[in-house]
């Protein structure tokens, strides 16, 4: 999810904002946007000159972000870049399945007329905008970023509908640590796969592409209609099995890059919104 949409740090009661809070936002803005890979040392001496704050700052900022689950520390090596062997990324993603799932549910029961309006209207923009990549001889990276957004706000509405502000807040937090680990960062399929820039799909490919997108507007639409009904049960299982489909897909891309790590070339599952 973009960082427009998720921030869990306010300073709404601060006149200017400490040195911590200036490191936490530097050091977490490199590290959403995919200047600071994963596994990435973290030196508080570099980060320090860089940021032009002393290191004890910094070092209160990786604490933060240590307890948000985007840095590891671990005793002399330092700090570093969350990263996650598969095993333990999957049961990530399970947990995030299971409270998203929820979640769903929760928003059949709670959402007001206001919140299913702006969950009909993300859907509404997702048709036009995969009809209008569909209709395309090319994909255009516009259009794709667009997708991403209208997605993010249709997923973020149905946990604000749900009416629990920690469920929500915990999938959000989930779901950064996986866009850090999986390599999926903000910004267009340009700046996350370098190689799109040169890489144009044949038609067969685009067609697989133009599909996969159309299976996920189905999947989001099912969804959106068992919540409209209230139905609590459809939308947990509706919800699950989209978010079981998102796992699968970023499972193989992550064992895709285990075993092949000096290609960025973009392919069908990788150029899929994973959630």
């Amino acid at each position: 999810m973009q960082e427009v949409y998720i921030t869990y740090k306010s300073s709404a009661f601060m006149k200017k904002p400490a040195n911590s809070d200036v490191a936490y936002d530097y050091i977490r803005k490199c590290i959403l946007s995919g200047e600071y890979a994963q596994g990435q040392p973290l030196l508080e001496s570099v980060l320090a000159e860089k940021i032009g704050v002393s290191r004890t700052p910094v070092r209160e900022a990786l604490r933060q972000l240590e307890a948000e689950g985007l840095v590891t520390i671990r005793g002399r090596l330092g700090a570093a870049v969350k990263s996650m062997a598969i095993r333990e990324f999957r049961e990530m993603c399970e947990v995030r399945q299971s409270l998203e799932s929820s979640a769903a549910g929760l928003a059949a029961l709670h959402h007001s007329e206001a919140d299913l309006e702006t969950i009909r209207h993300a859907l509404e923009s997702m048709a036009k905008l995969t009809e209008k990549i569909a209709a395309g001889d090319q994909e255009q990276h516009a259009l794709l970023a667009e997708v991403i957004r209208e997605d993010i706000r249709f997923h973020v509405a149905i946990l604000s509908a749900a009416r629990n502000n920690l469920m929500k807040q915990e999938v959000l937090r989930l779901h950064l640590i996986k866009r850090i680990v999986s390599g999926i960062t903000t910004g267009s399929p340009a700046s996350i796969f370098p190689e799109w820039t040169r890489l144009r799909p044949g038609p067969g490919e685009k067609a697989k592409r133009d599909a996969r997108r159309f299976e996920s507007l189905a999947s989001h639409k099912v969804i959106y209609e068992a919540i409209a009904k209230g139905d609590a049960a459809a939308a947990k299982s509706a919800m699950e099995q989209h978010i079981q489909e998102i796992i699968e897909l970023s499972l193989l891309a992550m064992a895709r890059a285990d075993s092949a790590p000096s290609t960025n070339d973009p392919n069908d599952d990788d150029l899929k919104y994973m959630g």
